[in-house]
Parts: C-alpha cells; structure tokens; sequence
C-alpha cells in the first residue's frame, strides 16, 4: 500500500486485508479499485506482507474480496445521496 496515498476503507479477516481505494476519471466522478495482501511473520518474528496467496488463502480472500464489493456499494451510495444533496 502506497504511504502517500491513505485508502478510504479496509477489510481485514485475518490475515487477509483488502484496501479499498478511491479514485476520480476524466469526469471527476469517482471510481473505486480494491488491492488485496496477507500478512504473514517472517522467520525473524516480524510482520510482513505479501500479494501471493497460498491454497489455503483462497476462501478466506474469497470472503474479503465479497465484502469489500459490499464495501464499494455502501460508498457509491453516499456519493449518490451525496450529490442528490447539492
């Protein structure tokens, strides 16, 4: 995940995240995309990161990846009910 960049919303079942990012098109109006990671400790015992999913993973990123879409529904309705005000 970018640092310079914070994402609007995250869906975390451990050890999977989804980051939920936010974005405008030529038009201004804005548009979402969803980067997925699990997170993983390291023979060190420190935390890290990775895009690579094993196996096992698949269901449990599966349920992430559902929610996150329902996530997404829940933001575009705000910016619907949001312009709806203006």
């Amino acid at each position: 995940m970018s640092d310079s960049k914070k994402p609007v919303s995250t869906v975390t079942l451990w050890p999977i995240t989804a980051a939920i990012w936010r974005n405008k098109n030529g038009s201004g109006e804005p548009f979402y995309n969803v980067t997925f990671e699990r997170t993983y400790t390291d023979k060190a015992g420190e935390y890290q990161n990775s895009a690579s999913f094993a196996f096992n993973d698949l269901l449990l990123l599966a349920k992430v990846a559902d929610r996150a879409h329902s996530e997404i529904y829940k933001l575009r309705a705000n910016v619907r009910h949001h312009d709806a005000d203006e």
